[in-house]
């Protein structure tokens, strides 16, 4: 092992397995990973497997061993257990993703797949969503191989294909097809949480999600009667489109509070000294946003489904009405709310548009009084003594959706610490994505702690 230096060394009671090899190696993984280019645009053109390898080689080097998935050529998964010293305990599942969204290098200040590493900070795609995580677990597990740490529990490693499209080539193909590779597995840790949330002068919050809305990616039709473009129609296809989209974009659904997003507003009160009673009867949550400050952030996507028009094809010709038009919309349903989104889109899009999902994943909420979030939360707080762990629900979705039909339950918890000014979420699918090393060797050893802890 090499030697350790002060800023190094976990605090006492754990096992020391963190080397200074693995601070450094986190870095040069992050960075190595960004440079493997796999940009996933929706259409089946990524191809993951050369970062695969990457990841199966130096887990292979820390004497794992993984086994490489497809379910298309190229699109590449990787799956590997860590055998813990109890048996008899439920397993826990680390994943994260290999793709990435796509990235214009004209619109950056560094190009997007270098992973230059400039003022301390690893620059490009995938630095934040999420080959840092990818690069974190790498780190830990080589530490532990170098020290001979075995965690209590087994732990499932998987890195997947796909999560920025439909996941179908990644998670989705792991669930259904290859569900002995997660035995025993109960538990389940992914993007995006324990990052530093900064609420305010003094205030540092690290959400770890418990929860995240469903997805409901539609695809809405409008038929009509072609004709002359200068002639009157009053079955015009793309007028019908227009107006559903119109009422959609306009609608205002009502609050939905589920369980996550209760305890999120109870802590957050909490933490900013606003009295309230989240279970009272006429708790109104927004007048309550509105006293958060920058913390209404966290909380405000996940009060209600939404439904946002981004796609619309009609037509081939200036003159020429079209007998049929589409749109995409991106919708999102908040746990337990399916029902009632299916409802609304019939009476928006109205007798001449019909609606189907395109793409549909369930909405997941985990509980917030477990012993997995506790260790979580202690685990942070113990290497941020400042900082104030709370639970949120995510707006988006991630491979947890996936795994959680194998009936695993799902917590996003990739940690960082950041400094103040620091955007994560904006980073997210944005120009300029990166991460500082210091949270990454913040990440490093909270997951050491952690993953030993649970």
């Amino acid at each position: 092992m090499a030697d350790m230096t002060p800023s190094d060394t976990t605090p006492s009671g754990t096992s020391g397995a963190l080397d200074a090899a693995a601070l450094d190696e986190v870095v040069t993984f992050t960075s190595d990973l960004i440079r493997i280019d796999t940009t996933n645009r929706g259409s089946g053109d990524c191809r993951e497997r050369p970062a695969a390898e990457y990841v199966a080689e130096r887990l292979a080097d820390a004497g794992l061993e993984p086994t490489l998935l497809e379910r298309t050529p190229g699109r590449t998964n990787v799956v590997a257990r860590i055998e813990g010293t109890d048996p008899s305990a439920e397993a826990l599942l680390v994943h994260g993703h290999l793709d990435v969204v796509p990235a214009e290098p004209a619109d950056w200040t560094v190009h997007p797949f270098s992973g230059e590493v400039r003022d301390d900070v690893v620059w490009g795609r995938g630095a934040i969503d999420m080959k840092n995580m990818d690069a974190m677990v790498l780190s830990v597990v080589r530490a532990w191989a170098r020290s001979g740490v075995r965690p209590r529990r087994d732990i499932v490693i998987a890195y997947t294909a796909d999560e920025e499209a439909s996941a179908v080539d990644g998670s989705g193909f792991l669930a259904d097809h290859h569900p002995e590779l997660f035995e025993g597995c109960t538990e389940a840790i992914g993007e995006s949480g324990a990052f530093t949330f900064h609420a305010g002068p003094g205030l540092a919050l690290y959400p770890i999600a418990a929860g995240e809305r469903g997805t409901g990616w539609l695809k809405l039709t409008a038929h009509g009667k072609a004709g002359h473009g200068s002639k009157v129609n009053r079955a015009n296809a793309v007028s019908r489109l227009a107006a559903a989209i119109a009422r959609i974009g306009e609608h205002e659904w009502p609050v939905r509070l589920t369980p996550t997003v209760r305890a999120a507003l109870r802590e957050l009160a909490l933490l900013h000294g606003v009295e309230t009673d989240v279970d009272a009867p006429g708790f109104d949550p927004d007048d309550l946003l509105g006293k958060l400050g920058p913390a209404a952030a966290l909380v405000e996507p996940t009060l209600r489904n939404s439904a946002n028009p981004t796609v619309l094809e009609a037509g081939y010709k200036v003159n020429v009405i079209p007998g049929q038009a589409t749109a995409l919309v991106d919708g999102r349903m908040v746990p337990g709310g399916e029902e009632e989104f299916s409802a609304t889109l019939d009476l928006l899009t109205g007798p001449d548009v019909e609606w189907e999902f395109h793409h549909r994943e369930t909405a997941l909420q985990a509980p917030v009084d477990s012993t997995a979030f506790a260790r979580m939360r202690a685990a942070v707080e113990r290497f941020d003594p400042a900082g104030h762990v709370v639970p949120y629900c995510m707006s988006g979705g991630t491979d947890a959706k996936q795994f959680s039909r194998l009936g695993i339950t799902g917590y996003g918890f990739s940690p960082l610490k950041l400094p103040p000014g620091f955007d994560y979420q904006a980073l997210f699918h944005g120009v300029d994505e990166r991460v500082p090393v210091p949270a990454l060797h913040f990440g490093v050893r909270v997951l050491d702690h952690y993953l030993q802890s649970a």
